[in-house]
């Protein structure tokens, strides 16, 4: 059978035009999200697979070195950032899709020690923060130790406590120093307590003491997943955000 070039190279340039496209279609999501969603943003991408879909590649870290990866020019098609802040900062670089932008969920800070440690009681939070170290995401650029550095300073603490501030690159990092012994306090969100057996939630911090803990999530202007819109629209929906409240999430 005689094949005539021409027809062959139409329809060569043609397959190759839709190459791109049909990559695209197939190739799971990359989302960028802050460290501690890693168990409840596992769960909903598992959801999201039982779909039909190829399951999102998830990249867990302090929301202030994801942001910095999104502006280096990261080949992800979500963010999810643990403040507004850092979300900000990559919407004035123009790096987020127009009208994808949403708080998906809210937290709330807790107080914990090591579950091997003498159980706290009743005492006043001021008494119990009065000796050892205190385990805290760093506040210089990782929501979770902004979150309690403002709670900390709003409750008169803030001086008393700094000297002993032992500061992990993300709050995960934070938990991890509880856990092991090298801190004997740590502030954490509610539900990196929650997923810990290793440590003891003591006391909830005030939500007044603190700017409201939401997270914001939005699909990158360079995003070249055709999954990526379909799974934040999921996450967004009644049952995405019902699998972040099985993990302790607040509405946002």
């Amino acid at each position: 059978m005689r094949v005539d070039r021409r027809e062959f190279l139409i329809g060569t340039a043609a397959t190759l035009a839709l190459a791109p496209r049909a990559f695209a279609a197939q190739r799971a999501p990359l989302v960028l999200a802050a460290a501690s969603l890693q168990e409840s943003l596992g769960a909903a991408a598992d959801a999201w697979a039982r779909l039909g879909h190829a399951r999102p590649v998830l990249s867990f870290a302090a929301s202030s070195a994801l942001a910095r990866q999104v502006a280096a020019g990261a080949a992800a098609d979500l963010f999810i950032s643990a403040d507004a802040p850092w979300m900000d900062d990559v919407a004035r670089r123009g790096l987020i899709a127009p009208g994808s932008r949403a708080n998906l969920v809210g937290n709330r800070l807790v107080v914990v020690q090591p579950s091997t440690a003498r159980p706290a009681g009743a005492a006043p939070l001021s008494q119990l923060l009065a000796n050892g170290r205190i385990a805290l995401a760093d506040p210089a650029s990782v929501p979770a130790g902004r979150y309690a550095q403002a709670s900390l300073t709003r409750l008169g603490l803030w001086n008393a406590v700094a000297p002993r501030v032992v500061r992990g690159e993300n709050v995960r990092a934070a938990l991890a120093l509880v856990e092991r012994g090298a801190a004997e306090w740590g502030v954490v969100y509610a539900t990196d307590a929650r997923a810990s057996r290793r440590v003891r939630a003591v006391r909830m911090l005030p939500a007044a003491s603190h700017p409201p803990i939401r997270y914001p999530l939005a699909r990158l202007r360079a995003s070249t997943s055709a999954d990526a819109e379909g799974f934040r629209r999921f996450l967004l929906s009644g049952a995405g955000r019902a699998i972040f409240a099985r993990f302790g999430f607040t509405a946002a």
